[in-house]
């Protein structure tokens, strides 16, 4: 038989053999054991209807500036988004790709929102996966719940690539048009 919980008179609680313990003691213990552990756990009733003190006690210990509802909204500088930021991609540094594609700093706008200047869609994809983690921590770090993240594709514009002779000597003479000079004195030409 299993060993049941009592209570004795000094509210101490006791586990003897379900044998020793009259009927009567056990139900009476058993509200014993119910009304100490109620001073415990927290309330349902309570919870619901805003009396945790639980919570109140958390806010205080925090330090944290609240708005009405709940959410901790410390207001954040772009220096510290920067530096949060760098911290974050010391703990990836593991994935190179998504490295790359998180190197530039978002910009800071209208409060809480962050912009991300991407250069295609396969780094979109990669910041889409990290979305949750990334965002999660900078609110927590930042202490501001109020962080949203969007990113913006940007078309980088590639320098053209110049394949053959003479194209890059054109290229070389709108730079410095002297070598037009010294192609005419030493009569250089290229084939294409």
């Amino acid at each position: 038989m299993p060993p049941t919980i009592a209570v004795s008179p000094e509210n101490s609680v006791v586990i003897a053999p379900a044998s020793k313990l009259e009927p009567f003691e056990k139900a009476s213990n058993i509200k014993q054991i119910r009304k100490l552990g109620s001073s415990f756990t927290p309330s349902i009733k309570d919870a619901l209807a805003g009396n945790s003190t639980e919570k109140k006690v958390v806010q205080e210990e925090q330090g944290t500036i609240y708005n009405e509802n709940g959410y901790f909204n410390e207001p954040f500088t772009s220096e510290q988004l920067a530096a949060k930021w760098n911290e974050f991609l010391g703990q990836i540094a593991d994935r190179p790709n998504l490295l790359s594609t998180l190197s530039n700093v978002p910009e800071l706008t209208g409060g809480n929102k962050l912009i991300l200047k991407i250069g295609n869609s396969i780094q979109e994809e990669d910041v889409r996966q990290i979305k949750p983690e990334l965002i999660s921590w900078l609110r927590k770090e930042l202490r501001n719940s109020g962080i949203e993240l969007t990113t913006r594709l940007e078309k980088t514009e590639s320098e053209r690539t110049f394949y053959s002779d003479s194209e890059k000597l054109q290229m070389m003479i709108q730079k410095n048009p002297e070598l037009y000079e010294l192609k005419r004195i030493f009569n250089l030409d290229f084939k294409d």
